[in-house]
């Protein structure tokens, strides 16, 4: 039986609030997330203090298709627009619910949202080789057109046409900190950090500014919980373990790991860049800056994982 942390951060991937074949309605959207607030809410009422952070990838892309569609008739937003926008909704329909179940069991917590910007450094090196697509498919002609309209970083997408990618920064700092720890030290649940943050960058003279990049949500929930105190990590993805040897004839699911032994894997590359690699890189860096435990589970398994029954657990030694 897994022992309770005092103060949790959950992070839930996009997928678990919008599916990959899901219908992408509201409706739909909102019987997910009432089903992923189930078991936090029983978390909750049992005194753990839990904090929240999200993916927006498929909600987010989204929005950016709805720019394009009206794009003859309403003015696109740009990319640190449509990430508050996500942060927004998805905001809304997590403490609509998690308000809703805590009220079935007779918790009376206030639940809230931040909409929080996330400072990038503009020299970051991954502003000089963009990777993350986003958005809508385009085919060569309207795609090439963008990129020099834009600036945009196109590429061809696996044959299915072309998209644009835009950058993946390192997030160094939280700018709404100090509300989001004084919302938490007052009781309260707090939802922050949705979609990775928001990414600004800081000018000359102090003054900030958005830019056009997306933040790893991992990342940027390893260091919330971090700057937050968070004994323990969990990262809510699509599978219930992490494996090594994934989809081989050999692959071994991993229970409870050393920071070590992860490190150790990592080495050997068992842990792809595009998939759970940013995952376990997260977990090393909550741990090393002085989290005591990370939970890597699927979105129906919160519960049993917290308790030790499933998911993959990365202690330090």
């Amino acid at each position: 039986m897994g022992k309770r942390p005092k103060r949790l951060l959950v992070t839930l991937g996009g997928n678990a609030i919008l599916p990959v074949r899901g219908t992408g309605t509201f409706e739909e959207q909102c019987a997910i997330t009432r089903l992923t607030m189930q078991p936090i809410a029983e978390l909750i009422r049992d005194g753990v203090q839990v904090i929240l952070s999200h993916g927006n990838g498929p909600i987010v892309g989204n929005i950016l298709i709805r720019n394009e569609a009206a794009r003859e008739q309403i003015p696109p937003m740009p990319l640190d627009v449509c990430g508050a926008d996500s942060q927004g909704g998805i905001g809304y329909m997590m403490q609509l619910a998690l308000r809703n179940e805590l009220h079935r069991l007779g918790v009376d917590r206030p639940v809230t949202t931040v909409v929080t910007q996330i400072l990038v450094d503009e020299r970051d090196p991954a502003f000089r080789r963009p990777t993350k697509p986003i958005g809508p498919f385009y085919d060569q002609a309207r795609a090439h057109v963008l990129a020099r309209e834009k600036g945009w970083t196109v590429v061809e997408d696996a044959g299915r046409g072309y998209r644009r990618v835009v950058a993946s920064p390192r997030p160094l700092e939280v700018v709404e900190i100090e509300a989001i720890r004084t919302l938490v030290d007052d009781g309260m649940t707090v939802i922050a950090g949705g979609g990775g943050g928001i990414p600004v960058a800081r000018q000359w003279d102090g003054m900030l500014h958005g830019v056009e990049a997306v933040i790893d949500k991992d990342f940027a929930s390893s260091l919330l919980g971090r700057l937050l105190g968070c004994e323990t990590l969990m990262i809510i993805t699509g599978v219930e373990r992490v494996s090594v040897n994934f989809k081989k004839p050999d692959q071994r699911d991993l229970d409870v790991v050393s920071i070590e032994e992860l490190e150790g894997y990592q080495r050997e590359g068992q842990f792809p860049p595009g998939n759970m690699g940013p995952k376990v890189q997260a977990a090393i860096e909550f741990l090393r800056g002085g989290g005591q435990e990370v939970i890597i589970t699927a979105p129906g398994k919160i519960r049993e994982a917290l308790e030790g029954h499933t998911g993959t657990r990365v202690r330090r030694a």
